[in-house]
């Protein structure tokens, strides 16, 4: 116990002792674990992670150049927390979120001064609300008792607080209020507004967590067709530099149908943020044809701001998701790059003189890792809704090691892995997602999902796609010895069919208008057009024609150009009847 917390002469506010980048040591400061307090002549927000004795430790959000021993700390004795409601929809934050549009505002710089605070949603807008419960109605925690027109996607679903008792409303009107302002008034005393706080590294909660069925189909072939993703499940995208996760997270939070999209940019470079703030107004929609922005929330903590606010923006995002899943709605948290996050915890561990463990990353690094991966799941929500948080977290390895403690941390917890592979990046394949090291633990759950969906034979067709691949992968090691004419003609025309699942099916075009977004039914034709191709081809080789004939037939290089394709079934329809009359005319 502090010794702040024993003798009666304490305050609760205190004074700095030292001072070592973002972490600083106060004495006599009457404080807990996880407070927000106030540091410096400035009032720089920092939160208390270290009590030994009257010292305690605080790791600061702000830069701390200038500030010295002897200026005051003030504490707020409350958790690091987050306002939510509505007006977090299209918005910019920072990693303790502070919208940076306000505080840009403020200064009337793009530059942000220390010091400078503002609430996460604007205290004084009015919204039209409309009550969907009436007077004499009973509800408990977590009950929805109105909605909001958030953006022109979302609906804000306005609902009783967690920690409230629940009650008999006794008033309750349509009208427009700011988010401060009593909406709904229950018999005990308890006024419910549109505004909640809730602490960042507590996860709400829910009734149950159940086993997620749908898939969080993200209009990459790759992913849904062979390494899919469901709502509520969790996914690491790890690659060295150039490899593709920005682009890949991009699209993911461009065409995923998720309901809500939490884009977290943990300290990567700020061009890539600014691609994402510029890009995202100016996009649709697939899902209705409005703008992205309506169901987007940003967060951003480049690579250039303070290193401790990097360490909070993760949980930021989390609770924000969290919020809208408890709404019923289906929301995708993306996190770019949680190696940047893990090298903030090593950075502020290592000034706490803590042990450290592999590669000098705390000790328990793979229980941070774990806390934040577990608060994603598809849940049965406290009012009786049901919603999902997916998270997908790219990581970093330097020189694209995945034996290091972040990609191997993170690979114990996540059930899908994506690896992004250099050598593919480097000969322009894109997405450059290596299929033999990657996986999904999900495909046997949603299988019945796109069974149901799609083709009732998908499950049958992804397996060839994968054999395929995998005897190509055989093949290649003995055709770099001995090279490809030396192989038997079956085996040649094997890695021509490879190759066509490669080149046409695998990699996909992220900046065409068309082939950016390939929706399930697409990527299912475009694997039995490919398959069409192999067992016809094959049938004329049984038939004794020659390989070189097959191979050199005019209608299969048209396989190549179905993703681009905005009237893809017709095309396929005739590309396949191209296909069989071209080669049964061979015999």
């Amino acid at each position: 116990m502090s010794k702040a917390d024993t003798t009666d002469a304490e305050t609760d506010n205190g004074v700095i002792q030292s001072v070592s980048g973002p972490v600083v040591t106060a004495r006599d400061l009457n404080a807990r674990m996880n407070d927000v307090v106030y540091v410096g002549d400035e009032g720089l927000m920092g939160e208390v992670i270290e009590i030994e004795g009257d010292l305690t430790t605080v790791q600061v959000y702000e830069e701390t150049s200038g500030v010295g021993p002897g200026e005051p700390v003030e504490n707020t004795g409350e958790p690091l927390s987050v306002d939510l409601g509505p007006g977090m929809l299209d918005a910019i934050y920072d990693g303790v979120q502070r919208p940076l549009d306000v505080l840009e505002g403020k200064m009337g710089s793009p530059y942000l001064d220390r010091g400078v605070d503002a609430p996460g949603i604007d205290l004084e807008e009015k919204w039209e609300f409309e009550p969907e419960v009436e007077e004499g109605d009973v509800v408990e925690p977590g009950d929805i008792v109105g909605v909001v027109e958030e953006t022109v996607t979302i609906d804000h679903k306005v609902m009783v607080p967690p920690d409230y008792e629940g009650g008999e409303v006794v008033a309750a009107e349509a009208g427009s209020f700011d988010v401060t302002e009593t909406v709904v008034e229950l018999d005990n005393g308890e006024e419910v507004s549109m505004h909640q706080e809730w602490p960042v590294r507590e996860a709400r909660p829910a009734n149950d967590k159940k086993t997620p069925r749908t898939p969080l189909v993200s209009g990459q072939r790759i992913l849904d067709g062979l390494f899919p993703i469901a709502k509520g499940g969790t996914a690491a995208i790890p690659g060295p530099f150039g490899s593709g996760k920005t682009v890949t997270q991009h699209q993911l939070a461009k065409y995923a149908d998720a309901d809500i999209i939490v884009y977290v940019g943990c300290g990567e470079r700020g061009n890539e943020m600014t691609e994402v703030i510029e890009d995202f107004p100016e996009l649709e929609d697939p899902a209705n044809g409005n703008p992205l922005m309506a169901r987007t929330s940003l967060i951003a903590n480049t690579s250039n701001m303070p290193v401790a606010a990097r360490e909070s923006c993760i949980y930021t995002g989390i609770t924000i998701a969290e919020y809208y899943r408890d709404m019923g709605y289906d929301v995708a948290l993306m996190a770019d790059s949680t190696s940047r996050w893990a090298e903030a915890m090593r950075e502020i561990s290592s000034r706490l003189e803590e042990m450290p463990g592999e590669e000098g990353y705390p000790a328990y690094l793979a229980a941070r890792l774990a806390q934040f991966y577990e608060r994603a799941g598809y849940f049965e929500n406290i009012n009786g809704t049901e919603g999902s948080v997916s998270a997908i977290g790219a990581v970093s390895p330097p020189g694209g090691d995945f034996s290091e403690p972040v990609t191997q941390n993170t690979l114990r917890i996540v059930k899908t892995f994506w690896a992004l592979d250099a050598d593919l990046a480097e000969r322009r394949h894109f997405p450059s997602i290596n299929w033999n090291e990657s996986y999904s633990l999900y495909k046997d759950q949603l299988d019945p999902w796109f069974e149901d969906e799609v083709a009732d034979d998908w499950a049958e067709r992804r397996q060839w796609a994968v054999d395929v691949l995998d005897e190509e992968t055989e093949l290649q090691e003995i055709v770099q010895l001995v090279g490809k004419d030396a192989l038997p003609d079956d085996q040649q025309l094997t890695l021509e069919v490879a190759r066509y699942l490669r080149e046409a099916y695998l990699q996909q075009n992220a900046f065409h208008p068309v082939d950016t977004f390939c929706p399930p039914e697409k990527t299912y034709l475009m694997l039995t057009t490919i398959q069409k191709f192999n067992d016809e081809a094959f049938d004329a080789l049984d038939a004794g024609v020659p390989v070189e004939e097959i191979v050199d037939t005019e209608a299969a290089p048209r396989i190549n150009r179905i993703g681009v394709q905005e009237d893809y079934e017709e095309y396929v329809e005739d590309l396949k009847a191209e296909i069989t009359e071209e080669l049964r005319s061979l015999y």
